[in-house]
């Protein structure tokens, strides 16, 4: 039975494994025979790979080719808005915390969000042999997948990866491999991706990131001295003080200075610009000549000196104000920045360093979260300061940063607290799964049963503002679960012993009796969400109801990238065909809402336009 025209009725992602044959016949259509399969000859001899050659270099393990079919395979899964536990959803402007299994997850934010992300910091479980949470062992066809992505209140179990087995190596790059794909997918072609890893993986993490985005996007490794003093506990004599972070760009172009954001909004001769950091990366006792207030000379306004200095001394600061280079904030709470001319890039810029140290410690991270909590809800989260420097030499004012290991929240933290210095807009998507605190922990007696609870909880804290003096920011983000489809038909079971056309006039006649009062099952709100997110729209999209359409409701969509209208009425009436097609548009509407002769019109004159969900 050839289950692709069931499929094609399923309320499933975008095929990644047909997107890239698609991809790749577009470009070379030459290696495609009259039927449209790939010529696999041709394709080996177009590497210069003899066809009998079976020897070369190669980076494998067990399980590989099953972990990257894993990344491509649609899902069915949904997001659905949790709006009890968003925070000022009025003034998110795209910021989403997700619950939910990661790997899913990516793939429903892959069709609104490929290409879009322009930093990436992943903090994934560093493969110690214990609480291994993610094990890949789900299958949508089983109801215990969907209790480990938020179905029930305990949240998942943990797995254990002792390294007495055999798979030690092969089941951690299992986990990592096919996220990692989906992760190149969404960075922009200027984007970064940072991964933070310790002595465990290392070795494997390089090779599978040089696989994915090619030994020549390889930026840097950074290191980071995450301990300040030693550790006693060593059993072979070394003391463990340092970790990575493997920095790749999508493309050549992607690297720690973005020139495509070079513009000239105020025609300055000295041609185009951009607003560059100016902190400084050393401490007041290693580098004291660049710690002193910033005073704008024309407002007498003191922006005080950051903690980590500024980046030029007196002198030289002095020359960039003579020669109007510093970009003032309008508000006091902001921090001057450099204007820095294309023509300087070569000479002005020296590089980061790939030594991070200056006092940020581990103990750092836990501090940060101690003073939002009053006590130890996690251990070892990664300082908001580390992460601060990172995203400020990886993405401009207005980028947005994905990171789907999520843990405490500190991306999220991070990101906030740079838009409050600099005025920025800049966006965090973070994704985190419901997995359950241990119950001797603080964290669960406190009431926080999941670390995704703390996640959530710890940006609320960020948001309303926290301490003796809380200032509440001008910020909100929304909350997302992984979620089952909304769709009743993904419940649907073949017959195997049934020809194609009995399973799909029974599929037809499952979804006509089960989503006969779709709308009435749901909120309106998660249908839409779902279609809207599996057809390219962005969580932080417009709607506008158009009032012009009396007998069906239509409302237009919009989220700055697409436009279109949509209808999710379960009928649709000859009136609305009729006005759809005297002004031709984009338009989504559920499939079981048209009768023969509207989906044969919408289809003859919408065209490409046309999407029955």
């Amino acid at each position: 039975m050839n289950e692709s025209a069931l499929q094609q009725k399923m309320p499933n992602t975008p095929d990644g494994q047909q997107q890239r044959l698609q991809e790749l016949k577009r470009l070379f259509p030459d290696l495609f025979d009259g039927e449209g399969q790939l010529k696999l000859d041709d394709l080996k001899q177009l590497t210069g790979e003899a066809v009998h050659n079976k020897e070369r270099y190669d980076f494998t393990w067990s399980g590989k080719r099953n972990a990257k079919q894993a990344a491509y395979n649609p899902t069915t899964a949904a997001l659905t808005y949790d709006e009890t536990r968003s925070v000022n959803p009025g003034k998110a402007n795209g910021n989403l915390i997700i619950e939910g299994e990661n790997l899913e997850s990516l793939k429903c934010l892959l069709a609104a969000y490929r290409g879009a992300i322009k930093c990436i910091y992943i903090d994934p479980p560093y493969n110690t042999g214990k609480d291994f949470v993610y094990s890949d062992n789900y299958n949508e066809q089983r109801q215990a997948y969907w209790q480990q992505t938020g179905g029930v209140e305990a949240g998942i179990k943990v797995d254990t990866n002792p390294d007495s087995d055999g798979r030690y190596h092969s089941n951690w790059l299992n986990m990592i491999y096919p996220r990692l794909l989906l992760a190149r997918q969404l960075l922009k072609d200027d984007g970064v991706i940072f991964v933070s890893i310790d002595d465990n993986e290392v070795h494997n993490l390089r090779k599978v990131m040089d696989e994915v985005f090619g030994e020549e996007k390889f930026i840097a490794c950074f290191i980071w001295k995450s301990r300040q003093n030693k550790d006693n506990r060593s059993v072979n004599g070394a003391s463990k003080d340092h970790e990575y972070i493997f920095c790749y760009g999508k493309s050549l172009r992607g690297a720690l200075r973005d020139t495509s954001k070079y513009s000239n909004p105020d025609n300055d001769p000295r041609g185009v610009w951009t607003s560059a950091n100016m902190v400084g990366l050393a401490t007041a006792d290693r580098r004291p000549n660049l710690h002193y207030d910033l005073i704008n000379p024309s407002t007498l306004v003191n922006y005080g000196r950051p903690e980590m200095g500024w980046r030029y001394d007196r002198n030289t600061m002095a020359k960039l104000i003579a020669e109007d280079r510093i970009l003032w904030p309008t508000s006091i709470d902001g921090r001057p920045r450099k204007k820095a001319f294309l023509s300087d890039l070569t000479s002005d810029f020296t590089g980061v360093s790939t030594i991070i140290g200056d006092n940020i410690f581990t103990r750092n991270g836990t501090s940060d979260v101690d003073g939002l909590f009053g006590f130890r809800i996690m251990d070892f989260p990664k300082p908001v300061k580390m992460l601060k420097q990172l995203i400020e030499q990886a993405i401009s004012k207005d980028e947005i940063i994905l990171d789907f290991f999520g843990g405490s929240g500190t991306t999220a933290q991070a990101v906030l607290e740079l838009n409050k210095q600099d005025n920025g807009n800049r966006k965090f998507i973070l994704v985190q799964l419901p997995e359950q605190t241990k119950a001797d922990s603080e964290a669960y007696k406190a009431g926080f049963k999941k670390i995704s609870d703390i996640t959530i909880e710890r940006v609320k804290r960020v948001v309303n503002g926290y301490g003796d003096n809380p200032q509440p920011l001008e910020a909100g983000f929304k909350v997302y679960r992984l979620t089952k489809s909304h769709f009743p038909r993904v419940d649907f079971k073949p017959d195997p012993e049934a020809s194609e056309a009995e399973n799909l006039q029974r599929l037809e006649a499952y979804i006509t009796e089960k989503e006969a009062q779709l709308i009435g099952l749901f909120e309106p709100t998660e249908i839409r969400d779902e279609v809207l997110l599996k057809n390219g729209f962005r969580l932080d999209y417009k709607l506008q109801e158009q009032p012009q359409f009396t007998a069906n409701a239509v409302s237009l969509v919009n989220d700055g990238e697409k436009s279109a209208l949509i209808c999710l009425d379960n009928s649709l009436s000859n009136k609305t065909v009729d006005q759809l097609l005297e002004n031709p548009q984009a338009f989504i509407c559920l499939e079981r809402a048209l009768n023969t002769d509207a989906k044969w019109n919408l289809r003859q004159h919408l065209k490409h336009l046309f999407i029955a969900f």
